[in-house]
């Protein structure tokens, strides 16, 4: 590529170059131990599944989340924020909704999507789906592509393979950034994760799912604001988050603002930040 095409572009190119009867989407932040590509491969190959992932672990051998199920209206893009987000997750366990993040696939266990970082994916689904949806830059990208395969098929992780990922070294350094997961939500690589967050539900479950989350974050301002002031009256107490903190979490939602026509629109666009 001429260009720092992102996640969704580059590999695309890769699968229209490649000739084999399926495409592994592996990571460079990763290291493959025991034979995994290869074992997975033979087994893949001769089940019913389009696509499938294996468990990802960190260089301590824990486990990370490396498949989940999808939420209505794509509502697990609320768990991150910071006092909205416990107050979904306390509602989450009243009502017994199901987590949708996997922690262990074990064996091997049908989920609605995987995580980018190793996705195997059968050239057959491809032709019926199509490939990653390149209004991606990064993030978020393998969610809407899994929606999209599962329309042809299952889905599945093989949790006895199993592959280290460092997670997040390389966006790291682009961003200038710190920290492991998807929950930062405030500076720039926090920004990428927003706005392809909202890019997916826009296109995954449509304008109203997108409005009322964009309401949610919106409203999550004053909310960051007030839970910072009453901190403040607590003896030896400091902010749970900092004021730095509610002043890049506000400028992001500002920017998914001025991202509005383009995201309702649903027109190629490619939703990429700048570093």
């Amino acid at each position: 590529m001429s260009y720092n095409s992102g996640f969704a572009r580059a590999n695309n190119e890769g699968i229209r170059q490649s000739t084999g009867e399926a495409v592994l989407l592996l990571n460079a932040d990763t290291l493959v131990e025991d034979n995994a590509i290869e074992k997975c491969f033979d087994l893949f190959s001769r089940s019913e599944y389009v696509a499938c992932g294996v468990q990802l672990v960190n260089p301590d051998g824990s486990i990370q989340i490396s498949g989940s199920y999808f939420m209505t209206g794509g509502l697990n893009n609320l768990l991150p924020l910071p006092y909205v987000g416990s107050i979904v997750k306390w509602a989450g366990n009243i009502f017994r909704v199901k987590p949708p993040s996997v922690e262990t696939s074990q064996d091997y266990l049908e989920v609605d999507w995987v995580n980018g970082a190793f996705l195997m994916v059968k050239k057959t689904a491809i032709d019926k789906s199509g490939l990653m949806d390149e209004d991606f830059f990064l993030y978020a990208e393998e969610a809407e592509w899994c929606a999209r395969l599962k329309k042809a098929g299952r889905i599945c992780l093989y949790g006895k393979f199993r592959v280290i990922h460092l997670q997040g070294e390389t966006a790291n350094k682009v961003f200038r950034s710190k920290g492991k997961g998807y929950y930062n939500l405030y500076d720039r690589k926090g920004l990428q994760i927003m706005l392809s967050n909202f890019v997916r539900i826009r296109k995954q479950f449509g304008l109203v799912w997108f409005l009322i989350n964009l309401l949610l974050y919106t409203i999550e301002i004053p909310i960051f604001f007030v839970g910072n002031m009453l901190s403040l009256f607590r003896i030896r107490s400091r902010p749970a988050f900092s004021w730095k903190n509610f002043a890049q979490y506000t400028s992001n939602v500002l920017f998914i603002w001025s991202e509005l026509f383009n995201i309702t629109s649903n027109k190629p666009h490619f939703y990429k930040v700048h570093v």
